[in-house]
């Protein structure tokens, strides 16, 4: 009898043992169908997609991208980002290690006293044990390292999102800081003129020419100028505490913008690519996604937690009641042997954490189908803007003509003394109007082709020679998707 049951504990031993490194697969389900209902193609779309472009090769004036640089260093949104990525690393790294046995040291001293002994004893022991070593039959363990892993990844991801989006934000700074200056350049000329035309208008009422009428009238533009200066300086104040928050420190004068911009980029032709280089070269995308396949391995987890959890605990040692006797040979000792845990009534606990992580990938779906989306409609809404924005630059540019010959006539007509003021202010303001149009859609311009560059994804590399390979979640892995 006794060697029936050493054969059948020996087989229930190395059977054990076989499952523990084959390491049962996962019990998570197939991915969902991604159904995000996006057009096969952009309104417009044309050539490569310009997010092929470094931003140091994208972006045509040095400064710019010595302010940009100095941001990828100093940023604290940037910093937290690559805080974050370490800290969900750290935590992949645990899920990790605990599929690997936990061995330990232990050694103790036991004074005791029984009936069998004659006197109180003392038992001296060292060893090396595995405590409570889970036997990953099911998948649970592996399943929430896959989970961290995808964590982990979409972190990585949404650092680079940060990266485009502060890229983005440090340009448009820079550019409001330029058109800042170049409106409070245009206000001080038009104070100028103004102040020039009110004591014209002055000269002309003391000498009875006029009456007071026009030097109330030019006295009104003057105050309305002069205000406007005001105001101009406010804002390029303001755009450049906001340039300094987003580099993280000051940035320094000779790396400031002149007054006026005419170009950002260096590329002609502004291409989109194809609807697919969207999804592969936008990292929030690739967030949403491994976010999902997280959400799918939390799955295959609540699902073993179902099944039996069985743990292995293991010592071998030395143990001896005499410390001089501790490592002799008749002291070694050992002790294994295997528990298992299975809740019998839970109330439904367990089938709840299916169904809530069932939820959970529902809702990871639907955010993933949301950022792609989003991602087509700020792709169309930039190409949109694009389309129409020459036509429109041309027209203001014309208007502005347009408005500087009135303004010269009827100045002309008020000194001739064919007209009256009045009809002089009207036109100024129509050209001074005309002229802060145009600065603004000048400046509409610049930062809509920032803003295609970011919605196709640009930014995450610095030189267009860089070769960038997004890591596979855990469900590529598993099913092949990729």
């Amino acid at each position: 009898m006794q060697n029936i049951w050493s054969i059948s504990g020996r087989s229930i031993a190395v059977s054990a043992l076989a499952l523990a490194l084959t390491a049962c697969q996962s019990m998570r389900g197939p991915e969902p169908v991604v159904q995000s209902n996006i057009p096969s193609t952009y309104t417009n779309a044309s050539g490569t997609s310009i997010a092929e472009q470094g931003y140091k090769d994208f972006f045509a004036d040095a400064r710019l991208v010595k302010v940009i640089d100095l941001a990828l260093e100093n940023n604290r949104d940037l910093r937290t980002a690559t805080l974050n990525i370490q800290r969900t690393q750290q935590q992949y790294q645990i899920s990790k290690d605990n599929q690997l046995p936990t061995i330990g040291a232990s050694g103790g001293v036991l004074r005791q006293d029984t009936i069998t002994a004659p006197s109180p004893y003392t038992t001296y022991s060292v060893g090396l044990g595995v405590t409570s070593y889970e036997l990953d039959f099911w998948g649970r363990v592996r399943s929430l390292k896959d989970s961290a892993l995808d964590t982990y990844l979409a972190t990585a991801s949404a650092r680079e999102s940060t990266k485009i989006a502060l890229i983005s934000q440090v340009t448009q700074a820079w550019l409001s800081y330029a058109f800042a200056n170049a409106n409070l350049q245009l206000a001080e000329q038009t104070l100028t003129s103004q102040q020039k035309a009110y004591e014209l208008n002055k000269k002309r009422f003391d000498v009875g020419i006029d009456n007071e009428l026009s030097v109330r009238q030019a006295q009104i533009s003057v105050e309305t100028a002069r205000s406007d200066v005001g105001s101009y300086k406010t804002q390029v104040s303001q755009a450049l505490n906001a340039l300094n928050l987003l580099v993280g420190q000051q940035v320094p004068q000779d790396l400031l913008p002149p007054a006026h911009l005419e170009k950002v980029t260096n590329i002609e032709a502004i291409g989109t690519g194809l609807p697919s280089d969207l999804l592969n070269n936008r990292p929030d995308l690739r967030s949403a996604e491994y976010q999902l396949s997280a959400a799918g391995a939390n799955i295959g987890a609540a699902k073993a937690a179902l099944f039996p959890t069985i743990t292995l605990t293991g010592n071998a040692g030395y143990s001896s009641t005499d410390l001089s006797d501790l490592f002799k040979s008749g002291s070694f000792v050992w002790s294994v042997g295997p528990s298992l845990n299975l809740p019998i009534f839970d109330w439904g606990t367990r089938k709840s954490n299916i169904k809530i992580a069932k939820i959970d990938q529902e809702i990871a779906l639907s955010n993933y189908e949301k950022a792609i989306q989003s991602a087509f409609s700020e792709v169309n809404d930039a190409l949109a803007v694009r389309t129409h924005i020459a036509d429109r630059l041309s027209a203001q540019k014309r208007l502005v003509e347009a408005s500087k010959a009135t303004y010269r006539l009827s100045d002309a007509r008020f000194k001739a003394g064919i007209d009256g003021y009045l009809n002089v202010l009207d036109a100024q303001r129509s050209s001074y109007s005309a002229e802060q149009g145009l600065l603004a859609l000048e400046q509409a311009n610049l930062n809509n082709q920032v803003e295609l560059y970011k919605s196709l994804g640009g930014g995450v590399k610095a030189i267009s020679s860089e070769q960038l390979t997004a890591e596979p979640s855990t469900s590529d892995l598993k099913y092949g998707n990729k």
